[in-house]
This record gives C-alpha cells, structure tokens and sequence, in this order.
C-alpha cells in the first residue's frame, strides 16, 4: 500500500509539483554522465528518494570487482547504502528494489549480499529480471532502489 501511495504522490509531483523534486549527485559515487544519481521528492512527513540504477563503480569511477559477481553486487550496495546515507536516510528506509541480472542463476549470491544491507526480517519489496546485456560489458548487475524517509 505503501508503494502505491509513493507512486501515486510521484506521478502527482511530476505533472506540475516539480518545486517539490530535487535531483541529486551526493559524494562518494562516480560523478554521473547524462543523468542524476537520484530524485527527492518532498512528501510533507517524509521524503521518497528514487535511485537510478546502480552499478559496480566506486568513487572515482572505477569497475570493481571485474568478473566477481559478488563483489560487484558489493559495490552496488555500498553506491545505494551512500546515497540514501546523502538523503538523511538508511537501508532499513529502502522500500522497493529492481535488480537486473546478467546471469539469473546468480539470484542466491545478489540475496546473499542484499542481505548484508537490509532487514532480513522485513525486506523490500523487489523485482528481478535477466538481462542480456547492460550498458557496459564489464557489468554483471544493475539495480534500482526507491526509499522514503521519514524528515527528523
């Protein structure tokens, strides 16, 4: 209900509420070419943070963890981890996750390391999806988030 509620309120900023929406590039992730790390959208109590999709680079812009599925899955959750961080926010404010696979078969090992990250015991709402390809050869996932954060 909750994530409805998100989309609802996104989809009410984006068709004329834009003063309520700020794009972000927080430090400690690569400068992005093209695009913004992440939309805050004020939603009065609280604030929903949609993340672009992640990959395996770290601060300076640098693949890690070239053909190590769960060392790239790492950096992935430390770019989210950092950028919810940047927002006031923490893991356990994420609320929904799309992860794109490269190799399905790796869907234990992504959990594994998600798990490092969120509350086991209540976590997100997520969707995962084989890929053929992503944007760059040397990645082997991608993943989406969407946070709210409750304002202090």
């Amino acid at each position: 209900m909750k994530l409805l509620l998100s989309v609802i309120l996104l989809l009410l900023c984006l068709s004329g509420f834009s003063q309520n929406v700020t794009l972000k590039n927080p430090e400690g992730v690569a400068k992005p070419k093209g695009y913004s790390h992440a939309a805050e959208i004020d939603l009065g109590k609280s604030k929903m943070l949609i993340i672009s999709g992640q990959v395996a680079m770290d601060a300076e812009g640098r693949v890690v963890g070239m053909n190590n599925f769960e060392q790239q899955a790492d950096q992935v959750f430390k770019n989210i981890k950092t950028i919810v961080e940047s927002s006031g926010g923490t893991m356990n404010d994420v609320v929904k996750f799309t992860f794109y696979l490269r190799d399905v078969s790796n869907i234990v090992k992504v959990r594994e390391v998600r798990d490092r990250y969120v509350n086991t015991a209540t976590p997100p709402a997520s969707t995962l999806v084989e890929v053929s390809d992503l944007f760059r050869d040397e990645f082997l996932l991608e993943i989406e988030a969407t946070a709210v954060i409750p304002k202090k």
